[in-house]
């Protein structure tokens, strides 16, 4: 046989070797999904712990605490999609100045609870109704007094669980029912007891994933609840967010856990194979995962380009994800950025 051939045979695997790797390894790496920061907030207002429902096309914010230490009852309403000022004002919170407060929407009306004022957790719970531009106090929050839980809307209810205050951490689980304004006290999240986690619904399940538990650990458990199910199958356990198995698929789930952190839903995605995500980012580390709900699987993607922060907030709106707010203990953050899942990441934006 021609030498000359048997060479060329052996470099050209070679050399295919060689680009595979270049690619796959050496090429420098653009994560999928970019930053694009958008406005400051309403008024410029810098602000931490505030909390965010949608409702139609808008989100509404209100309460947290600004960089002097008040605490703010303003409500802003944001359409991201408005023409001339995206911000508008609306009849401000009447409870309590409070951080770290819980809401969620169900149908056309907001609904808050809970939260710190500086000296006490706190359990009384309101609703906020758009089309009058009118608070009211509905039935208090039957649980311990509170702040950093979760909570969310499916159908006609909210749900609340977790959090904690200035001795323990807890996991009891309550249902509202906006027809009758009454708690019922459900099955308990089978998870660790936790304050800070990372709630968000998709299909008509809630899931709660993050958090820090006792004695100051990151937890790395995480589950979905279905209402639909009975008492004993509400709660499904998913894959751990480290590497808790034995398999290969969570070899690179080095960042998922945090505290403090912020979720969103996004549908109709197109990178990582396409498909419906939750995307959570912020917190204790500024790493950003998307969730896959076919799979239970995690895949990273663009780091938050802003300044770390905690007490952030993470938001969709007409299938836009938005995060913003917060602060890293020195600097109270005014900025809102848009996630743009499947761009190619532009440190100039």
């Amino acid at each position: 046989m021609n030498r000359n051939f048997i060479l060329i045979c052996l470099f050209i695997p070679f050399s295919i070797l060689i680009y595979s790797c270049f690619n796959k390894c050496c090429a420098p790496t653009q994560q999928l999904g970019n930053w694009v920061e958008l406005s400051k907030g309403a008024n410029g207002e810098s602000t931490s712990g505030l909390v965010s429902f949608v409702i139609d096309s808008s989100v509404y914010i209100t309460t947290g605490i600004d960089s002097a230490g008040n605490y703010i009852n303003d409500l802003w309403v944001y359409n991201p999609n408005s023409s001339g000022n995206a911000w508008l004002q609306k009849a401000g919170f009447p409870g309590i100045g409070r951080k770290s407060a819980i809401a969620f929407s169900l149908g056309n009306k907001g609904y808050l609870g809970t939260g710190f004022n500086g000296t006490s957790a706190l359990s009384d719970f309101w609703q906020y109704d758009p089309s009058i531009n009118v608070w009211s106090r509905i039935a208090d929050f039957p649980g311990t007094a509170r702040f950093g839980a979760v909570g969310f809307g499916i159908a006609d209810y909210g749900y609340v669980t977790t959090g904690g205050d200035s001795s323990n951490y807890y996991n009891d689980f309550w249902k509202y029912d906006k027809n009758s304004n009454l708690w019922e006290k459900g099955v308990d999240f089978p998870g660790f007891k936790r304050s800070g986690a990372v709630s968000f619904v998709y299909n008509n399940k809630g899931y709660i994933v993050t958090g820090i538990g006792t004695g100051g650990t990151t937890l790395n458990d995480f589950y979905s609840f279905d209402p639909s199910q009975p008492d004993s199958s509400t709660w499904t356990e998913l894959r751990h967010i480290t590497n808790y198995s034995p398999d290969a698929y969570d070899d690179g789930y080095t960042s998922i856990a945090r505290s403090g952190g912020v979720g969103f839903v996004m549908s109709h995605t197109t990178s990582d194979g396409g498909g419906d995500r939750a995307y959570i980012t912020t917190g204790s580390t500024n790493t950003t995962w998307a969730y896959n709900f076919a799979t239970d699987l995690w895949d990273q993607k663009t780091p938050y380009e802003r300044p770390a922060r905690s007490g952030a907030i993470g938001f969709t709106v007409q299938n836009r994800g938005f995060v913003g707010f917060g602060s890293n203990g020195k600097t109270t953050f005014s900025n809102l950025d848009e996630w743009k899942p499947d761009e190619i990441y532009n440190s100039k934006d």
